[in-house]
C-alpha cells in the first residue's frame, strides 16, 4: 500500500476480519459495484485477516465451489455476488444447497439505498435500475435464513448468527445482503473479535420410546434393508452404517447417494438400486434420504418402513408420500448407534437367524458383482464407447485417493471401488445442472494433493459455465481432470419423453426428437485450452486407457487441467 494512502476502517474491512476469525477461509466472488469498500480493504489490510480472495467469472461456479471445500473440509465458505442479478445467477447453486444440506455463506450487494450524500451513494444508472423491492425474495424458499445489514453495530450478531444458523442441523446457506453505504461506513477497528456465543445446534437424539420401537421392529424382521442417500456427510456416519450393516447382517442400498456411504468392498455392500431388495424386504431402513426409492416402481405394502433423519418427514418437500411406519427425528448416525445397543441388551435378534440372512446376502452380492464383471467383458470392445467400459476405466486409472465429482448420471458407481466418505461426491440434489466444475474446483482447494475427476456429461459440462471454471483453476494453481461422457444428447430428456409416451412418435426408430440432440461438430474438448489446459477426443474404447493414464499424470506432474471429451453410446 502506498504510504501516502490513509486506510479507514470500514464495516467492509471488518466484516473480513470477523468472517477469517470465525474460520471462513475463502471468499468466492463476482464482483461489481457493490464491492468498493471490499476491494478497499483487502488493499488496505493483512492478507492473513482475511478470507482468501478468488475471482469467479460465473455466480454459479462460486456457490458450487463453496459447496465443494465443506464437502471435504467440513468448513463453510463465503460467497458474495453482485446484488440482484448476481443472486439471480447463483439461485441454481442455492437450491442444490439447499437440498443437499450443505452450509454456505451466501451474501450479495444491495443497490445503493441513497440517491445522494452518503459515500456509498448511487452513482451510475443501474442504480436505479437494479433495485428491487425484496431483493431476497429469490432464495427466501431455498435458506434457512436471510437478512439485511442495516448498520455495523449489528455486525457481530449478525455473522455469528448467520454462521449458527447455517451449521445448524439439518445445514444449509444462508442469505445477507450488504447495502453499499454499510459496507462503506466507518468503524473502530477492534484489536479482536470476542469468542463467538452463538452456539451451533447440536444434533438431535432419538427418543428412547423411539430406539425401543424400532429394535423390536428390527428384531423381528427376517429380510431387513438399508437404504441411505447421505449418511455419510455426517461425521461418523461411514464408519456408524458400516458397523450396524455387518453386526446385524443387513443389506445397504445406496440410492442416488450425495458422497460414498459405505465401502464398496463391505459384504453387505448392495449396490445402488434398492428395487430388487426391497422385493424381499419385510423392513425398510431409511437413513436420511429424501426420495428411498421411486413410488411408482416399489411395493412396500409387505414391509414395515422406519425413516431416521433430523426432520423424517422431509417438511421441506412440497409433497412427498413415501410409506413410513415409525419417523424417528434424529441424527441417523446417534440413532444407529442406540439402537445397537438397544438389540444388543434387550431385543437380540436370532442368531441362527442373521447368520442365515448374512450367507443368503453375500451369495447375492457376490453374484451380482460377477454379472458386472461379465457385463464389463461383453462392451469393452463396443463402439461408441459404453459407459460401463468407461466407468470401468475410470475406476482401474483413478486411484484409491481421487475424489471423484458425479454429476454424469452414465458413470456406473457399481463399477467404482470406494474406501471413504470423500471417495465420491455428487451434490445436485435439486437437480440444477452444472454444479460438477465448481464442486470439483472447491473440493481440489480443500485437498490440493489429492487427484480430483470431474465426472461429466455433455449437456451438464456446459451447464457448468466451462470457461469460467476452468479460469479459476488457471488463476488458483487447481489442476483437475474433467472426463465428458458424451452421448451428444440430452439423453434425461430424450428418457423422459419415452417414459411419458412409451408408445409415442418421438419413441419410433429414426423420428425427430428435438431439443435434446448435439450437433456432432461440437468439440468440447476445447474449451479448457483457452486457460492453457489439455482436451483430447476419445473415440476408440481400446485407446480410453491409455487416454486416462496419460491425462491423470499431465494433472498430477505437468499441474496442467485436462478435458477428455470421450464419445459414448446413451
Amino acid at each position: 500500500m502506498n504510504e501516502s494512502a490513509t486506510a479507514t476502517v470500514t464495516v467492509g474491512k471488518n466484516y473480513l476480519r470477523l468472517l477469517a476469525d470465525r474460520g471462513v477461509n475463502y471468499l468466492f466472488a463476482n464482483a461489481g459495484t457493490d464491492f468498493a469498500s471490499i476491494i478497499e480493504a483487502y488493499a488496505s489490510m493483512d492478507r492473513s485477516q482475511a478470507p482468501v480472495p478468488v475471482t469467479v467469472p460465473h455466480e454459479n461456479v462460486a456457490i458450487h465451489m463453496a459447496m465443494g471445500h465443506w464437502l471435504v473440509s467440513g468448513r463453510m465458505q463465503a460467497v458474495m455476488v453482485h446484488v440482484n442479478v448476481g443472486t439471480a445467477n447463483a439461485v441454481c447453486g442455492v437450491l442444490n444447497a439447499a437440498r443437499a444440506h450443505i452450509p454456505v455463506f451466501f451474501t450479495a450487494g444491495r443497490t445503493p439505498i441513497t440517491e445522494q450524500g452518503e459515500p456509498g451513494s448511487r452513482n451510475i444508472h443501474i442504480h436505479w435500475t437494479q433495485e428491487m423491492f425484496d431483493q431476497a425474495a429469490m432464495v427466501r424458499e431455498a435458506v434457512k435464513w436471510e437478512y439485511e445489514l442495516r448498520t455495523g453495530a449489528q455486525l457481530l450478531t449478525v455473522v455469528d448468527r448467520a454462521i449458527g444458523i447455517a451449521n445448524s442441523t439439518p445445514k444449509g446457506p444462508v442469505y445477507l445482503t450488504l447495502p453499499r453505504e454499510v459496507l462503506a461506513g466507518k468503524m473502530d477497528e477492534a484489536p479482536s473479535f470476542p469468542s463467538s456465543r452463538h452456539g451451533t445446534a447440536t444434533p438431535p437424539g432419538p427418543s428412547s420410546l423411539a430406539v425401543r420401537e424400532a429394535a423390536a421392529m428390527l428384531s423381528e424382521a427376517r429380510s431387513p434393508l438399508i437404504i441411505t442417500t447421505s449418511i455419510g456427510l455426517e461425521e461418523g456416519g461411514f464408519d456408524a452404517l458400516a458397523e450396524f450393516a455387518d453386526r446385524f447382517a443387513i443389506p445397504v442400498a445406496q440410492f442416488v447417494p450425495r458422497c460414498a456411504n459405505l465401502p464398496s468392498a463391505h459384504p453387505m455392500h448392495a449396490g445402488y438400486d434398492p428395487l430388487p431388495w426391497i422385493k424381499d424386504a419385510d423392513l425398510v431402513l431409511v437413513l436420511d434420504s429424501v426420495v428411498p426409492w421411486i413410488k411408482d416402481r416399489a411395493d412396500l405394502s409387505a414391509a414395515k418402513v422406519i425413516q431416521i433423519a433430523a426432520d423424517p418427514l422431509h417438511g421441506e418437500i412440497p409433497i412427498r408420500g413415501f410409506e413410513c411406519d415409525l419417523a424417528i427425528a434424529s441424527s441417523p448416525v446417534l440413532a444407529l448407534k442406540a439402537i445397537a445397543q438397544e438389540l444388543e441388551a434387550a431385543h437380540a435378534p436370532d442368531r441362527d437367524t442373521v447368520e442365515a440372512r448374512r450367507q443368503v446376502t453375500l451369495k447375492r452380492i457376490a453374484e451380482s458383482r460377477s454379472t458386472l464383471k461379465d457385463l464389463v467383458e461383453s462392451v469393452k470392445h463396443q463402439t461408441p464407447i459404453h459407459p460401463a467400459w468407461f466407468s470401468h476405466c475410470i475406476n482401474e486409472a483413478k486411484g484409491e485417493d481421487a475424489i471423484l465429482v458425479k454429476e454424469a448420471p452414465q458413470l456406473s458407481l457399481a463399477q467404482q471401488d470406494f474406501k471413504q466418505t470423500s471417495s465420491m461426491f455428487s451434490a445436485g440434489a435439486a437437480g440444477g445442472l452444472g454444479w460438477g466444475l465448481g464442486v470439483a474446483l472447491g473440493a481440489k482447494l480443500a485437498a490440493p494433493d489429492r487427484l480430483v475427476i470431474a465426472v461429466e456429461g455433455d449437456g451438464s459440462y456446459m451447464f457448468c459455465e466451462p470457461v469460467s471454471a476452468h479460469y479459476v483453476a488457471l488463476e488458483q494453481g487447481l489442476p483437475f481432470l474433467t472426463v465428458i461422457f458424451n452421448n451428444q444428447r440430452w439423453n434425461e430428456v430424450r428418457a423422459a419423453t419415452r417414459h411419458v409416451y412409451p408408445d409415442g412418435v418421438a419413441a419410433q426408430d429414426g423420428a425427430f426428437e428435438a431439443l435434446t440432440h448435439f450437433h456432432p461438430a461440437l468439440a468440447l474438448q476445447k474449451v479448457v485450452e483457452a486457460t492453457g489446459g489439455y482436451g483430447e477426443r476419445v473415440t476408440d474404447p481400446a485407446a480410453l486407457p491409455d487416454a486416462l493414464a496419460r491425462a491423470i499424470a499431465m494433472v498430477k506432474t505437468e499441474r496442467r487441467q485436462v478435458v477428455l471429451d470421450v464419445i459414448c453410446a446413451s
